[in-house]
């Protein structure tokens, strides 16, 4: 019998998808070293990478099951494990670290349901979840999930002095994973042909801004989120009492 041979660009996304699950198993190993702020950049760039593979899949026509698996794997230590751990590390692990330790424990479970709802869903032909997610997606959940460590980092407040909150924000996140809330994919959002400038323009501010006050510019983007999030649900309120 021939061996099946296939093209060696077919194996590029699943390349790109371990990179990612090594970033976020090295910001686990710099968490540990008290080097935060390397552990929270590559956690970032396992998110970018997460986009990136998906994208090179679809591209390549290289999408297939054990990718899909892999990715799923992958997102759970990027997203799931190392923010969990990140969190920990930075704001959690002092008196209360036994309190801090069950919300880092109930955020990592909900990355882990939320991952797995939406291998389902994915797999489900024809599902509403081609049009936008139900709950947050587990990469902007990582993105939410740190958003004390960034305040901390921008020296905006200092998250340390207040674990308790730190611990209750993070299991808040986890349970907006595992909510119902609709949120929006950037695969199913239109752009009006007239506006496309002024969006390019706003995505270059927010590099350059990104490039100069790093930690800061990712506290207004989690803040803005987070209001979108509460708009969502207010307007998703309004239809149910409407209907």
């Amino acid at each position: 019998m021939a061996r099946e041979r296939f093209s060696l660009l077919h194996l590029v996304p699943n390349l790109v998808t371990i990179l990612g699950l090594c970033a976020g198993l090295s910001a686990i190993r710099f968490t540990f070293d008290a080097r935060f702020e390397v552990a929270a950049a590559l956690i970032i760039i396992a998110a970018v990478l997460d986009g990136i593979d998906g994208l090179l899949a679809r591209k390549l026509d290289a999408a297939t099951s054990f990718g899909a698996e892999l990715d799923s794997f992958s997102d759970f230590v990027s997203f799931g494990v190392a923010p969990g751990v990140l969190v920990f590390g930075y704001a959690l692990a002092g008196p209360m670290a036994g309190v801090g330790w069950i919300f880092v424990l109930i955020y990592a479970v909900c990355t882990c349901l939320r991952l797995a709802r939406f291998n389902i869903n994915r797999a489900a032909p024809g599902g509403r979840a081609k049009r936008h997610f139900v709950g947050v997606p587990a990469p902007a959940g990582a993105m939410l999930g740190l958003l004390p460590v960034f305040l901390g980092l921008s020296e905006l407040v200092d998250t340390t002095k207040a674990p308790l909150l730190v611990a209750l924000y993070l299991g808040g996140v986890g349970l907006l994973m595992v909510s119902r809330l609709q949120t929006p994919s950037l695969k199913a959002v239109q752009i009006d042909r007239r506006n496309t400038v002024w969006v390019l323009i706003a995505g270059t501010a927010f590099a350059g801004a990104l490039a100069l006050w790093t930690w800061a510019a990712l506290v207004v983007a989690n803040l803005l989120y987070l209001a979108l999030l509460i708009w969502l649900a207010m307007q998703g309120r309004r239809r149910r009492r409407a209907g």
